[in-house]
């Protein structure tokens, strides 16, 4: 079992994104995950930087904890070749540590470009597929061309390579997604604890490491760590087939407008009671899931940072499958 921390890039800057890295090694965590926005989900979080610059600073301030995006989308707003080339040379920096973490992407952030964001799940699997195979042809060295459905590359070649490879963990939320975990990808990754996800997955031969986000808001009550969830995070009870589709921050806003305090009572850890958190963390193990990312929706990632090193490291790393698709 390894534990993560989330970087809120929607919630917070750049810098502080750094800093918050540096406590999350300085706890014990294992890797750190950073969310890869143009825009964030509301306007009130108020934040969304470039992930790939914040990684780099991570790398540099950092000499242990792993890094992964959560997640890239390599074809619309990024052409899979940028991918690619941002990913090997992360790698290089960080001396290893990187996992890139890719998916299908959500409308929020690609249509910004202006090339459109395919209507279609189907259509959007295809351009995930030929995006990895457009990868993993680039870090196969030499100078590469693409001719896909949805896809090309021309004569293009990645110069810094690093010796071993990032492992790749691809978004996948049914079969068809959890395929191309298994037959393009080093590993799986989810927001859901969903057992279907990780036999799909499983059936589809893959045996990777799986990657999942934990919700959860540190407050030293529940009614305060309940409340700062509705207040910026409440998008994360809509689920994956809203928050795939939606374009702006506004239609988020009014999406969510009738989300109470009991549904996210019911799906996010609040509070202080290390029982929560560990109830919560377990159905994700249940799950089958063997990364497990701390999701803090909280108003205070250093009481957050502090809880998890006092109450939570030692207790979270104990969980085990009880019965069912996790054993």
């Amino acid at each position: 079992m390894e534990i993560g921390y989330k970087l809120a890039a929607e919630a917070f800057g750049p810098a502080e994104l750094v800093r918050q890295a540096v406590l999350a090694e300085e706890a014990g965590f294992d890797f750190v995950e950073i969310s890869d926005h143009f825009h964030p989900w509301l306007d009130n979080q108020g934040h969304s930087p470039f992930a790939w610059t914040v990684l780099g600073a991570v790398a540099a301030k950092t000499s242990r904890i792993g890094l992964a995006t959560g997640v890239t989308c390599p074809t619309v707003r990024y052409h899979p070749a940028v991918i690619a080339q941002a990913a090997a040379t992360l790698a290089l920096l960080s001396d290893g540590r990187f996992v890139l973490g890719v998916g299908s992407g959500e409308r929020l952030n690609e249509h910004v470009v202006g090339r459109g964001f395919p209507d279609t799940v189907h259509t959007r699997h295809e351009m995930l597929r030929e995006a990895l195979e457009i990868i993993r042809l680039l870090w196969g060295g030499g100078y590469r061309s693409y001719e896909g459905k949805h896809l090309r590359l021309h004569d293009a070649r990645v110069f810094d390579l690093p010796r071993e490879l990032p492992l790749i963990a691809v978004a996948a939320s049914g079969g068809p997604s959890c395929r191309i975990a298994a037959e393009l990808g080093d590993g799986l990754f989810a927001t859901e604890d969903k057992p279907e996800i990780v036999r799909h997955y499983r059936e589809a031969g893959g045996d990777g490491p799986r990657y999942a986000e934990v919700p959860m808001a540190w407050a030293p009550d529940e009614r305060t760590a309940a409340k700062a969830v509705l207040d910026t995070s409440r998008w994360a009870v809509t689920g994956w087939k809203v928050m795939s589709e939606l374009p702006n921050p506004v239609n988020f806003e009014a999406a969510t407008t009738t989300v109470r305090e009991e549904d996210v009572l019911e799906k996010f850890a609040c509070g202080a009671d290390p029982a929560r958190y560990a109830e919560v963390a377990q159905g994700f193990v249940d799950a089958g899931f063997d990364r497990l990312v701390m999701q803090n929706a909280g108003p205070d990632p250093d009481g957050f940072i502090d809880f998890f090193q006092r109450e939570l490291n030692g207790p979270l790393r104990r969980l085990e499958p009880q019965g069912g698709d996790g054993v």
